[in-house]
């Protein structure tokens, strides 16, 4: 079925691609639906597009048809030719396209239409054109820094890629450190701020909530002992994985590539399908003026785009369609590379002797199996997922339609609505995640391995929520390190302030544009370099439960887990080539 819905999604684009037309959004179209500022057509010079009332523009129909419901006329503007757009005669013979209920200040009998404007109107509308201008040339500006920096752009990006691949290496010698300073951190604010309090005399109920926060964080730091340090051995050890196998950490590149192909091919398809309507014309007269000399005859002008076919009744299903199955492919995406990671991290935790045990590249292997015979299973947890977005889309929709109501209770239940299937779409991907790992564990299919996974997540429930916080901690905190010292770096680089390279900074007219992409561009590498490291330490954590309950640490059933976690754990000792390995 679902190799089916990817041929229909290739059949859709072509048949977008046959019936649109993208010129109607490059270009656009005066009120008689020629081009403005295309070659070889009658406004080939004229390239802004004048509207007689720019607010109707700001409508969702401008979205459905690419058409803004008002007047408008093909211009080629310059500022100090401006008073030419206000001067319009219309002669005998002559019709223009004009919505005369807009024009307030016509005067009876004259040919010059905006005449006696006010100033007001005229100034303001000046302004606004400069406005656009200016927009314009801020935006060449920010295109020539990207041109002139962009090699120092990249080089800041490869400095993230290593800092990020630095804070993971030292991870298994740094998570505890990490962890514990943080934790004893919290409580000396907490105790520092009681002390202002007591110093201050302020509200007394102040005092009571930071002494029952530091309360309950002593209690969990007594009680959860041991599971915390066997988060933190988790953590160690899932640093000690990716140490083994380095070419995870640039699937993400993968995953990237996939996903930037659905969205291509999602954005040009709905560009065809909203630009595949048919110009409409209808005749159109004056039905009232104050005008005294009118056009002796009606005339057959532009209306809209659209069409009576039944291709062009259903765009708005093939929209839909087309959104659906955009979401689909792309959570496949995701899931695919879920899947792999799992089952190359999964080999590591099963080889017995690690790292002799560890098959030969495992990585490519996984992702071969995955295809082979996962494909199902990825797919219909994908569809899942898909359906549960695509309400919550609709949702979306319905609660910008609804805006404007005064219905107190359908805005509540719409509300309701949105929150239960944003909690639905959390709880999914937490279950389809781990429903991933089990399949690349066992090969079992989507609904097994789910139940599997969930109940099995339930029975270590406290588990769950200690490792899941610790590494969420752990990894917001490399993030903010890694863009934080690159943006710093950036900055002292970009202002000229490293007397080192001050010769080679270029001159840029906003250091701000490719500092800002700097810092962004760092998170976004470090995020695409922890989220191997998170789910290397999910699928440890299975492994890890599943390890506890399947074997005893027997000749027979012996464990599979680490020396340092089989330690915490204080159970039976290990074979003795297993506490050597």
């Amino acid at each position: 079925i679902f190799i089916v819905v990817i041929l229909g999604y290739i059949a859709l684009g072509v048949v977008a691609w046959v019936h649109g037309d993208p010129r109607k959004v490059i270009y656009p179209t005066d009120s008689y639906g020629q081009f403005c500022g295309q070659r070889d057509t009658l406004n080939e010079n004229k390239t802004i597009l004048f509207y007689f009332n720019i607010l109707k523009c700001a409508s969702p129909v401008v979205l459905i048809n690419l058409q803004c419901p008002t007047t408008q006329v093909s211009e080629n503007v310059e500022i100090k030719y401006f008073p030419c757009i206000l001067v319009m005669v219309l002669k005998n013979e002559t019709c223009i396209c004009l919505d005369l209920k807009i024009v307030a200040y016509f005067l009876q009998n004259t040919t010059w239409l905006f005449y006696k404007l006010p100033l007001l109107f005229y100034f303001s509308f000046l302004s606004g054109i400069n406005n656009v201008l200016d927009a314009r040339s801020v935006g060449m500006k920010i295109f020539e820094d990207y041109a002139i920096s962009w090699y120092w752009i990249l080089i800041g990006l490869f400095i993230a890629m290593m800092l990020s691949l630095l804070f993971l290496v030292l991870l298994r010698f740094t998570a505890g450190v990490l962890f514990w300073i943080f934790i004893f951190g919290v409580i000396g604010i907490i105790g520092y701020g009681r002390c202002n309090f007591l110093a201050s005399e302020t509200i007394f109920s102040y005092l009571i909530i930071l002494c029952g926060v530091e309360v309950i964080i002593i209690l969990m730091l007594i009680f959860l002992r041991n599971r915390i340090r066997i988060a933190i051995a988790l953590l160690k050890e899932g640093s000690r994985a990716i140490g083994y196998i380095m070419s995870t950490l640039f699937y993400p590149i993968v995953t990237f590539l996939l996903i930037a192909i659905c969205i291509s091919y999602w954005a040009v398809t709905a560009v065809f399908l909203a630009t595949s309507g048919e110009p409409v014309y209808k005749v159109m007269t004056f039905n009232t003026t104050n005008v005294t000399k009118l056009c002796p005859g009606a005339q057959c002008t532009f209306a809209f785009y659209g069409g009576e076919s039944l291709y062009h009744k259903y765009i708005f299903i093939f929209q839909l369609a087309n959104a659906f199955v955009f979401l689909w492919l792309v959570n496949f995406a995701i899931a695919l590379g879920q899947c792999t990671l799992a089952g190359a991290f999964a080999s590591y935790y099963w080889a017995y002797r690690k790292p002799a045990d560890i098959p030969l590249w495992p990585l490519f292997s996984s992702f071969g199996r995955a295809i082979r015979y996962h494909t199902g299973s990825l797919a219909f947890g994908a569809l899942i997922l898909a359906i549960v977005q695509l309400i919550r889309v609709i949702l979306e929709y319905l609660d910008h339609k609804l805006k404007g109501t005064q219905n107190s209770f359908t805005r509540f239940l719409l509300c309701c609505l949105k929150c239960c299937f944003w909690c639905l779409e959390k709880f999914l991907k937490f279950i389809n995640r781990n429903a991933y790992i089990m399949i690349a564990i066992y090969g079992k299919n989507f609904c097994t391995s789910a139940k599997e996974a969930f109940f099995l997540l339930m029975r270590n429930v406290v588990r769950v929520a200690v490792l899941d916080k610790v590494t969420d901690f752990l990894l917001f905190l490399g993030k903010i390190l890694v863009a934080g010292g690159v943006g710093v770096l950036a900055f002292f680089f970009f202002t000229q302030r490293i007397p080192v390279f001050a010769q080679e900074v270029p001159m840029l007219n906003y250091y701000w544009v490719p500092l800002l992409t700097v810092i962004i561009g760092s998170y976004l590498v470090a995020h695409g370099f922890f989220s191997v490291y998170a789910m290397c330490v999910d699928t440890l954590f299975l492994c890890f439960c599943e390890d506890l309950e399947r074997n005893d640490g027997s000749t027979a059933k012996p464990y599979f887990m680490s020396a340092s976690l089989h330690r915490i754990l204080g159970k039976k000792k290990l074979s003795p080539k297993k506490a050597a390995g």
